[in-house]
């Protein structure tokens, strides 16, 4: 195994075990791995560090799998790590309301570049690193082993797998390919997905809990889902009485797709109405035809990939949120969300504030959201925390 020599003074982020090691921390590579192969980290005094997967084409140079020299990082190790995110998840499976999650998320579940999300009998995988790519094989196999699965379907489409020198794929690794909808469960809602063409892996599943959240404030109240996909926040609300509930999303398939479910969950499809247009032209379009809603919900896509695009970022969400606090009666709620890691809460509240000053609003924060079990945050890798949410009652 090829030994890596870290520069002297950089050893305290490995010591914490942050799972990332970047090119300008490395002095010296004793050898030429191939990207994807696992190397020997030492410190400038050649004393073992940790275990980690290599690659030159990465601004991380290494990620870091294991920092006991005598756990073998082999075909065993990686089965074992499969096992424990499989079964971390076991219980949330167990009373048969949700068949749907995330069974491994990278990096919080020692498996970096490696996602794995459940769809009822089918598993859709996202490959964004070379040294899991390595061992796909070994995965797939224990996932099989495991789970059993009707099929498991590479979705491995991240721009991020550039990063690494990797393309881009969309193959069926097991089994054949699934239909063109998989009829799934969620806190006892059904959803069709489509695994092959929709975003991401097929759905956001990291929005469970607070989709319950925001249903339990639609009673008898007119509600807005903005950025609404196949209708995750759409029919929690509508299972809990609205008065109406409107649906905004730019894809077609999207919308069609959410009103296949409405009929799927029986709900009452005489108040909910939808519109395929970019969200930010039409909260304008509502706020010139005078429409006012008492719930809006905006779930965007993320607007800050990295933190040199976070000056941008935030002005995109002080502008979304500025108008949305517009369309909002008075002591109205807005359900406001970042997937966006490089923004963290106390900057996603300072952002709302510029938005309750331009739009000349008084907001009260009443309550914050996260991500759910199934998308647990390590200790020690405080960026996997990249979804959160504010509950804001606007006056």
């Amino acid at each position: 195994m090829i030994d890596v020599v870290l520069n002297k003074g950089k050893e305290k982020a490995v010591l914490h075990r942050h799972p990332w090691v970047f090119s300008g921390a490395i002095a010296l590579v004793k050898g030429k791995p191939t990207n994807g192969d696992i190397v020997r980290l030492v410190n400038a005094k050649g004393d073992f560090m940790a275990y980690g997967f290599y690659n030159d084409q990465s601004r991380v140079a290494i990620r870091l799998l294991e920092w006991n020299e005598d756990f073998k990082v082999d075909e065993d190790w990686f089965r074992v790590k499969v096992g424990e995110a499989v079964a971390g998840r076991a219980e949330l499976l167990s009373t048969g309301a949700t068949n749907t999650c995330r069974l491994i998320f990278s990096e919080a579940d020692y498996l970096p570049g490696l996602i794995v999300d459940k769809y009822g009998d089918h598993l859709a995988v996202q490959v964004l690193t070379s040294g899991i790519e390595n061992v796909m094989p070994v995965i797939i196999d224990e996932l099989r082993k495991l789970l059993n699965p009707k099929s498991i379907f590479d979705k491995s489409d991240a721009s991020s797998r550039q990063h690494e020198g990797l393309g881009t794929d969309n193959v069926v690794l097991f089994g054949d390919a699934p239909p063109d909808f998989v009829e799934v469960r969620e806190n006892n809602i059904l959803y069709n997905i489509n695994i092959a063409e929709g975003q991401k892996s097929g759905f956001y599943c990291d929005q469970r809990d607070n989709r319950l959240i925001v249903a339990n404030h639609a009673k008898g109240k007119k509600v807005l889902d903005c950025f609404s996909y196949t209708g995750g926040f759409t029919l929690n609300a509508l299972q809990n009485g609205p008065a109406s509930v409107t649906s905004v999303d730019s894809s077609a398939l999207a919308i069609d797709t959410l009103k296949e479910n409405i009929k799927l969950n029986k709900l009452d499809a005489g108040k909910h109405s939808s519109i395929q247009s970019d969200v930010n032209k039409q909260l304008r379009a509502f706020k010139e035809a005078g429409d006012m809603f008492d719930v809006i919900v905006l779930d965007p896509p993320k607007y800050a990939p990295s933190r040199s695009a976070l000056v941008r970022a935030s002005r995109a969400y002080k502008d979304l949120n500025r108008v949305a606090m517009l369309l909002l009666n008075k002591g109205g709620l807005l359900a406001t969300f970042s997937c966006s890691g490089a923004m963290d809460m106390e900057t996603f509240k300072q952002v709302l504030a510029w938005a309750a000053l331009d739009a000349g609003k008084q907001v009260q924060f009443v309550g914050q959201l996260c991500q759910p079990e199934d998308h647990p945050v390590r200790s020690s890798f405080p960026e996997g925390e990249y979804l959160k949410g504010l509950l804001c009652r606007v006056f």
